[in-house]
C-alpha cells in the first residue's frame, strides 16, 4: 500500500488521552485530568436548545454563522474589553474552538512557514500548526516566573521564516495569566516583524485574582491579532460544540472559506443555545468561576500541605504543581499515582518539555473529590 500522510503518522497521540483510557478501566478512580466543567450547562441556555428542536430549527446557518450570534460576541468583546471586531466581516462561528484553530493556522500559514509557540502548551498547538503545513517553534517558560512569556526568548527565536506567534492566557496547562507588559511585548514584536498573533481566549471569563487582557484590544494588536474563544468553559457547553472566531476581515473571509468546504456550519441548535448564554445576565458564570475559586483556594493548600510545591493559577481551572520532590519524572509519577491511589493526572511533559517536573490537576471537580484526592496524593508521597 502507498503511504498516508507522513506529517499525520508523525504525530503521535495526545498524551493526555492514554491515562484516561487506563483509568476508564479501573474502579474508584477520582480523574483531575480531563479539561472539562463539571457543572451542566445552565437551564437557561439548555431550555432554548430545547426549544430549537421541539421548532425545528435543525438547518443549516449561513456560513459565518448566525448573524444574532456574531453580534453578541462581538458586542461583549467590546463592552467587556474594548476590542472592536465587525460582526459581519470579522466574525466568525465555528465548531468549537479547535477547528478555529484548526481554519486560522490553515488561512495562515504557507508550506515552511514557522510559528512560535511558548511552552507548556495546549497539546492541540503543536500539531495544528503542523497539519497546516507549518513548522511549531517552541519557546520555553518557567514556573519560577509564573511561565510568563519573555519577549526577550521570543524575539531570539525569530527567523525569517516566522509567520506567527500563539499563545493561551489564561492558560491549559498551568492556569497562567500572561502580564499585560508581557503581552505588549508581543505586540510590539509582531509590528516589528510582520507576524500575526493567535490568541486562544477560551479561558477568558475564568480569572480569579485580576482581570483578563484580551490581546487583541491591545493598541497596535488589531490589525494583526486573531482571537479565539467559545462558550464551552464559561457556560460548561462542551458537547454543544460551538466556538468563534474574531481577526481582521482579510483572515476572517479565507476562513470562512475553508470552513465552507469542510464543517460547513455551527450546529444551528448550538448557535441558538449560544445566543441565549450570552443574551441574559452572566449570573449563572459568575456563580461557577466563585465555585473554581472556592476550590482552586482549597486544592492548591492541600497541594501544598503535601510537600508539593504548587504555582498560583490565576486563571482556567487547572493546578500544575511540581513533583520534583518525588524525585520522579512527569510520567512516572502519574502513572504510579494512577495505579496506586486511583488518582488521574496528566503528566506535564505531554505539554512541553518545560512541563517536565510537573503534572496538570484539574479542579474542575467538586470539591468532595478533591478533598479524597488530596488524601490520597498524600498518601502516595509519604510511601515514596
Amino acid at each position: 500500500m502507498k503511504p498516508l500522510n507522513s506529517v499525520v503518522a508523525a504525530c503521535p497521540p495526545s498524551g493526555i488521552r492514554r491515562f484516561f483510557d487506563i483509568a476508564s478501566e479501573m474502579e474508584d478512580v477520582i480523574s483531575l485530568g480531563v479539561g472539562e466543567p463539571d457543572f451542566a450547562t445552565p437551564w437557561r441556555v439548555t431550555e432554548a436548545g430545547i426549544y430549537a428542536l421541539e421548532h425545528g430549527y435543525t438547518t443549516y446557518t449561513s456560513n459565518a454563522g448566525l448573524p444574532r450570534l456574531r453580534e453578541l460576541i462581538c458586542a461583549d468583546l467590546a463592552a467587556r474589553y474594548g476590542a472592536g471586531y465587525d460582526p459581519g466581516t470579522e466574525c466568525l462561528i465555528t465548531t468549537g474552538v479547535s477547528e478555529g484553530l484548526d481554519l486560522v493556522l490553515r488561512v495562515l500559514l504557507n508550506p515552511g512557514d514557522e510559528v512560535i509557540v511558548p511552552e507548556p502548551c495546549y497539546v492541540a498547538y503543536e500539531p495544528c500548526v503542523a497539519f497546516a503545513g507549518g513548522t511549531p517553534v517552541r519557546v520555553p517558560t518557567r514556573w519560577e516566573d509564573g511561565f510568563a512569556v519573555d519577549p526577550d526568548v521570543v524575539a531570539a527565536a525569530i527567523t525569517p521564516r516566522t509567520k506567527a506567534i500563539v499563545i493561551g492566557s489564561p492558560a491549559n496547562p498551568t492556569g497562567a495569566v500572561q502580564p499585560r507588559a508581557a503581552l505588549e511585548g508581543l505586540v510590539r514584536l509582531a509590528e516589528q516583524h510582520d507576524l500575526y498573533l493567535v490568541s486562544d481566549e477560551i479561558y477568558g471569563r475564568l480569572t480569579y485574582s485580576g482581570g483578563h487582557t484580551c490581546l487583541g484590544a491591545l493598541p497596535g494588536a488589531r490589525e494583526r491579532t486573531v482571537i479565539l474563544g467559545g462558550f464551552s468553559k464559561s457556560h460548561a457547553m462542551t458537547g454543544w460544540r460551538v466556538g468563534w472566531v474574531c481577526a481582521p476581515a482579510a483572515v476572517a473571509e479565507l476562513a470562512v472559506r475553508v470552513h465552507q468546504y469542510t464543517m460547513l456550519c455551527a450546529p444551528h441548535v448550538s448557535q441558538l443555545a449560544a445566543v441565549e448564554a450570552l443574551s441574559s445576565p452572566g449570573d449563572d458564570v459568575d456563580a461557577m468561576v466563585a465555585d473554581y475559586d472556592r476550590r482552586r483556594r482549597v486544592f492548591v493548600k492541600g497541594l501544598r500541605e503535601t510537600g508539593l510545591e504548587c504555582p498560583e493559577p490565576e486563571g482556567a481551572f487547572y493546578a500544575f504543581p511540581s513533583i520534583r520532590s518525588s524525585g520522579l519524572d512527569s510520567e512516572t509519577f502519574a502513572e504510579r499515582l494512577l495505579y496506586a491511589e486511583h488518582v488521574a493526572v496528566v503528566p506535564g511533559s505531554v505539554f512541553g518539555p518545560s512541563g517536565e517536573g510537573h503534572v496538570r490537576c484539574s479542579y474542575a471537580t467538586a470539591l468532595p473529590l478533591l478533598e479524597e484526592a488530596l488524601m490520597r496524593i498524600d498518601r502516595f508521597l509519604r510511601s515514596l
